[in-house]
């Protein structure tokens, strides 16, 4: 195996890596905003569990962040709270930074 090969193959590693920790991270970001908005329609215990992992797996029906939001403000206006969507993407940014320390910290202290 050459010099190129071995660092094509590291490349490649470090890549489905780096995919693997974007992934996990944004189902995180996901989960927290389900638990964030569980909270706000008074859900606690098991319902807010099964509320939280409801909105991980909305992420999975298209690419990008439209699909959850069409979800949490569907699920916001027949709660009859009233958040606008730019307030959702706000949290939603915050929420990005949480799960990236948290991602990141987990991978740190298992190193």
């Amino acid at each position: 195996m050459t010099t190129f090969d071995e660092r094509e193959k590291a490349f490649e590693a470090k890549y489905r890596l780096d995919m693997e920790t974007a992934f996990r991270i944004n189902a995180r970001r996901d989960k927290l905003l389900g638990y964030w908005l569980a909270d706000k329609f008074g859900l606690s215990g098991a319902d807010a569990d099964a509320y939280a992992r409801s909105v991980v797996e909305a992420d999975f029906e298209e690419p990008g962040d439209n699909d959850v939001i069409r979800k949490v403000m569907k699920d916001c206006q027949e709660r009859n709270l009233d958040i606008s969507e730019s307030a959702l993407r706000q949290e939603m940014d915050r929420l990005m930074a949480v799960a990236h320390q948290q991602i990141l910290g987990e991978e740190n202290s298992a190193s």
